[in-house]
């Protein structure tokens, strides 16, 4: 997969010793030749892709694909078990969202308190940003609600597409390990163990406290930008995910109250904290780490996959309740009431397209190179 540049100009990074990639997929954090070009407009280049592409009416088709971007992850984070970070990967936008995010730093504030604005905005890639949080903003908006319903009412078929979906995901991703030494396995396994770990945790029972939200939200949304951890999961394992969907999808409707609002606002508030200070260190491991932490990364998918098996079954003493207050079982072959061959075909298919997408992505970039 061709990721993008963070940059259009300016040196190359040095291939990452930990683990050696193409210099496509290399992080870019040298920005200053692109800065630098910002007070001469006669220097900036015309790529959709790059900081640059802030200005000039040629940069609508990219806006347009940043929201569908950001469109498809937000769909993803109404999901337990699905990584909005898995689809950024997939997608070939993750390490520059990371880049983005991580340049909010003093660097921009100062930018902003003078009156910078078009600095500032080529410090962040502000459009790429823009296009990208609507995209996820309405992915959330418009399908929390169907994925509630799913949820409590079509959960076997609902994990069986996910469940394909994940492991579509890791075929795609371990791609990004070129070489596999001792330490990326290790890694992976790593990975692989504390995923299993945080997935059979019992769930939290549902606190709605300010800080209790915010602290919730600050987890999650770290859990949102690495691949193979769902945020939506994290907040089902903290007990929040039912509740903040609810009023997500009560607020769409025109059904809130000022209680509600307040809740929503610091359930944002502590995602924008974690996603800030999360997103540097994230970044940074990438730069300097990036084989061991791309190969705990799929390790961290490959654990995940367990908590979305499909056959699973609410106790009979909790069956009659809501998703959020059922505990399940895993349920045997040989005892599963419901159709195998339709799950089994839901999780093929799902698998095989997210394959069957990327091999049309690649394609597509190698046809346009």
């Amino acid at each position: 997969m061709s990721t993008e540049s963070f940059v259009t100009t300016g040196p190359n990074v040095p291939p990452d010793p930990d683990n050696e990639l193409d210099p496509a997929d290399e992080l870019h954090p040298a920005k200053e030749e692109a800065r630098s070009n910002v007070h001469d407009a006669s220097s900036e280049p015309s790529s959709l892709l790059g900081p640059s592409s802030l200005l000039g009416p040629s940069s609508l088709l990219g806006d347009v694909v940043n929201v569908l971007r950001g469109f498809c992850m937000g769909a993803a984070d109404t999901v337990p078990g699905v990584s909005g970070g898995t689809v950024a990967l997939v997608l070939g936008h993750y390490q520059r969202l990371i880049s983005a995010i991580s340049e909010i730093d003093s660097e921009f504030i100062r930018k902003v308190t003078r009156f910078e604005f078009r600095e500032a905005a080529y410090h962040i890639d502000f459009r790429f940003l823009v296009a990208l949080g609507i995209g996820i903003a309405t992915g959330v908006l418009t399908l929390a609600g169907l994925m509630h319903w799913l949820l409590d009412h079509k959960q076997p078929e609902t994990f069986a597409v996910f469940f394909g979906l994940i492991v579509g995901s890791v075929w795609i991703v371990k791609g990004y390990v070129r070489v596999w030494h001792a330490k990326e396995v290790f890694a992976c396994l790593m990975g692989v163990t504390v995923a299993m770990a945080i997935s059979f945790l019992p769930s939290a029972g549902g606190d709605m406290s300010l800080p209790y939200l915010f602290l919730s939200a600050s987890i999650a949304i770290c859990a949102m930008i690495l691949p193979g951890i769902s945020g939506a999961f994290v907040l089902l394992l903290l007990g929040v995910y039912h509740p903040i969907t609810g009023l997500i999808k009560d607020a769409v409707h025109g059904q809130f109250t000022f209680d509600a609002l307040l809740q929503i606002a610091v359930f944002g508030s502590g995602c924008a904290f974690g996603l800030l200070a999360f997103s540097r260190l994230l970044r940074w491991l990438l730069e300097h780490h990036r084989g061991s932490t791309m190969a705990s990364l799929i390790g961290l998918m490959i654990g995940s996959v367990g908590r979305l098996w499909p056959l699973q079954a609410a106790t009979p003493e909790t069956a009659h309740l809501e998703m959020k207050f059922r505990t399940m079982k895993f349920v045997s072959p040989s005892q599963w009431t419901g159709s195998i061959a339709m799950l089994v075909g839901l999780a093929v298919f799902a698998a095989a397209a997210v394959i069957v997408i990327e091999n049309v992505a690649n394609r597509t970039t190698e046809l346009k190179a």
